[in-house]
């Protein structure tokens, strides 16, 4: 079974789109584990020299290929060099030629490699110590950290062979999701992903037993054993997915859809539709514009020989919503069609007191006291400052409107330092009426509203300007307290 993890994590790392020299360096070593569990494996059975031929040469590329992957891992030592893998190496060939020699008949041959290649590799695990000790910080330290604690682990049941196994193959992988998903710096957010591949591999145990025990006259196969033939086909699906995803689509240029779930079908479907409504949104507008341009023109026209003050009232009610259907089409293409913002580094208290002076020159803020509580020392983020302003004068009109006795609102702004990276965020809070808890799940949904003439677009098109960014927004609303809307923006570097 370590065996076919080890091949599977090998072609796994190989059809990857990034074929990093990381990557290569630890399929390589993976490539060495399987020819040398494989030679243990059949030489158990068929006991012919080639096999033991291969169990040997596999461990015998074992070291330089180790010491290659540790340079890769952690680039940023000096522990060791580019020297240790010439080194390795060498040695290592030499004894694969003495192998064939009557040397290769000694009988403590086999002893003598694997004490050369634990040698070589307890060297590896205690550079992987000393780095983590001396150079490695922050996210990178973590990750080593965690990949010493799975090697120490491997390190203590290596005298309990199936034990030892088990857990060798779960390192692998466990090494796998490390150096191929950078941005899993928690150790939660990998043993996420391991404890659902864990889950999946204990149902599909459970499942076979069942299906055994209920057709199967005798006892089933060793726990031990259906549980790694699971584990090794749950790795290897995406793999083989991949791969004759590949063949089939050369073979057949036509096909699309074959491999895709129903999930990410949806998925497809929703940028379908947003980039038919791209498509359809600036012809739609021109044919509602034209008509409605007329209807003012000639209200306009007739407003000017209007003689009673009852006419003249009704021709501005044209006019007033004419202008208001503009609005709505304004707002509809501002949300449908696809914007590239200009990202340059700039200061988003700047950018908020120049959206906060456009609110209180607004005579609907008269009777809004506006705080600021601005953090003094924010450093820049890489924004479209008009599109941050956009999204800021949204929020605080709809802050405003939502207060019409009056009250107060408050925008503060301060730096968020964690793990994840740095940011700053910005709280825009109100004092009014709040959000129903019903409508908060669909307040950025396209066309909702809780307005009586509200378009439910503003908030949509916030949420696409901070997405486009790489933030996030979200809000919480108390009925009857006030609302809040909390921004988060990735700082430079």
């Amino acid at each position: 079974m370590l065996m076919a993890v080890g091949i599977t994590v090998s072609v796994a790392l190989m059809i990857n789109t990034k074929r990093e020299p990381l990557h290569i360096s630890f399929a390589a070593l993976c490539v060495a584990i399987t020819f040398h569990r494989g030679g243990v494996l059949f030489n158990q059975f068929f006991h012919q020299g080639a096999w033991l031929l291969i169990e040997r040469l596999g461990l015998l590329a074992l070291p330089p290929l180790a010491i290659n992957f540790s340079r890769e891992l952690y680039r940023g030592q000096r522990l060791i060099r580019q020297r240790d893998v010439r080194t390795t190496t060498i040695f290592s060939v030499s004894l694969a030629v003495l192998l064939f020699t009557p040397l290769g008949g000694w009988q403590y041959a086999g002893s003598f490699l694997y004490l050369y290649t634990d040698a070589v590799l307890l060297v590896c695990y205690l550079s992987l110590i000393v780095y983590a000790r001396q150079r490695a910080s922050g996210m990178e330290k973590k990750r080593i950290v965690y990949l010493i604690i799975a090697c120490t682990a491997a390190i203590a049941t290596y005298t309990v062979q199936p034990l030892f196994n088990l857990i060798l193959a779960g390192l692998l992988y466990f090494v796998m999701i490390m150096i191929t998903h950078p941005h899993l710096t928690e150790l939660h957010d990998l043993m996420i992903r391991a404890i659902l591949i864990l889950i999946v591999t204990l149902f599909a145990t459970v499942i076979f037993y069942l299906v055994t025990g209920f057709f199967g006259p005798g006892p089933g196969p060793p726990f031990t054993l259906v549980f790694m033939v699971s584990f090794v086909i749950m790795i290897a699906v995406v793999p083989f997915q991949v791969l004759l995803k590949r063949l089939l689509t050369r073979m057949y240029p036509e096909i699309k859809d074959v491999f895709t779930s129903p999930f990410d079908l949806d998925e497809k479907l929703e940028r379908e539709k947003a980039l038919l409504l791209e498509k359809m949104a600036p012809v739609l507008a021109h044919e509602i514009r034209n008509p409605l341009g007329s209807i003012k023109g000639a209200a306009q026209v007739l407003l000017s020989e209007a003689e009673s003050a009852e006419q003249r009232n009704l021709l501005d009610v044209i006019t007033e919503e004419v202008n208001r259907l503009n609005r709505v089409v304004t707002k509809f293409l501002d949300y449908a069609r696809p914007y590239q913002p200009e990202m340059r580094p700039r200061s988003v208290n700047a950018v908020i007191e120049k959206a906060l002076a456009v609110i209180e020159a607004d005579s609907l803020s008269s009777r809004i006291e506006i705080q600021w509580e601005l953090h003094p020392h924010l450093p820049l983020v890489l924004m479209d400052q008009e599109q941050i302003h956009q999204v800021i004068l949204n929020i605080a009109i709809n802050a405003v409107e939502a207060m019409p006795e009056g009250g107060t609102l408050t925008v503060r702004t301060s730096r968020i330092e964690s793990d994840t990276g740095d940011a700053v965020a910005i709280a825009i809070r109100d004092t009014g009426h709040g959000i129903p808890r019903e409508a908060l799940k669909n307040i950025f949904t396209p066309f909702f509203t809780t307005k009586e003439r509200g378009v439910g677009l503003g908030l949509a098109v916030c949420d696409r300007i901070i997405r486009s960014h790489g933030g996030k927004i979200r809000v919480k609303s108390i009925p009857g307290q006030g609302t809040i809307f909390l921004i988060r923006l990735e700082i430079l570097g």
